[in-house]
């Protein structure tokens, strides 16, 4: 009895000693995150002064450290590296110029003559008169002359010697027979007129004729007119 109440005895500072044990390791760790989370704020606090330090104290990785070199055996026979074939090259076809676009020839117009205008033909069926000294409507001038309504007409296709004009009896004579031949040949029905040229001061020129036969050239069978552009000198020989 007396040796188990001694090893009790002896076993009780024992326990003391576990439990200060078992404190002290349970403070440990408390006191490690303790230190390293002040030490964190720190380093937070003064980051932007410690970062040039660290990039200056942290030696840079270098590539024989980061790679390790293959080891390269003596005896190991040299790799043979198959040589690449050259790629042959491909000719490539140069653009071809564009073809020629053939230019149509472009043929001349031909100026193609315009008709001539017909005739124009009127028909007169009024009453005429010889002129005086009034206005010249409808009356008879000379033996080639004569006003019809208003419009002087000039019969084209003869020539007869003027009154007034006269240089002889004997063309006065004829002057005055081929003006009253032509009022009587007017007055005489409906006869028409054809223009054989442009209007000028001295009058329009015009064929006039009745039933296809021309006064001028009745006049002429007559021997009291000329044809335009003969001599004008028969009346006085």
């Amino acid at each position: 009895m007396a040796k188990t109440a001694t090893r009790g005895r002896r076993k009780a500072p024992a326990r003391g000693k576990s439990k200060a044990r078992s404190s002290g390791g349970g403070l440990l760790p408390w006191a490690v995150i303790g230190i390293a989370a002040i030490g964190g704020i720190v380093a937070h606090d003064h980051w932007k002064s410690i970062q040039p330090m660290l990039a200056r104290q942290s030696p840079p990785i270098t590539r024989d450290t980061a790679e390790p070199r293959p080891v390269v055996r003596k005896d190991a026979p040299p790799k043979q590296v198959a040589l690449a074939a050259p790629t042959p090259k491909v000719a490539v076809p140069k653009p071809l110029p564009p073809a020629t676009i053939p230019t149509p020839m472009i043929q001349p117009i031909k100026a193609v003559p315009s008709p001539a205008p017909a005739a124009i033909s009127e028909t007169g069926t009024v009453a005429f008169g010889y002129c005086g000294q009034g206005a010249h409507i409808n009356c008879v001038g000379d033996g080639g002359v004569f006003w019809y309504k208003g419009e002087k007409i000039v019969i084209a296709d003869m020539a007869s010697p003027v009154v007034d004009q006269a240089r002889c009896d004997g063309e006065r004579r004829v002057a005055f027979a081929a003006k009253s031949r032509l009022l009587a040949l007017l007055n005489a029905g409906p006869f028409t007129m054809n223009a054989a040229g442009k209007a000028e001061p001295s009058g329009a020129p015009r064929v006039v004729a009745r039933n296809g036969r021309s006064f001028g050239a009745q006049l002429i069978n007559e021997g009291l007119a000329r044809k335009p552009g003969a001599a004008g000198n028969a009346w006085c020989a």
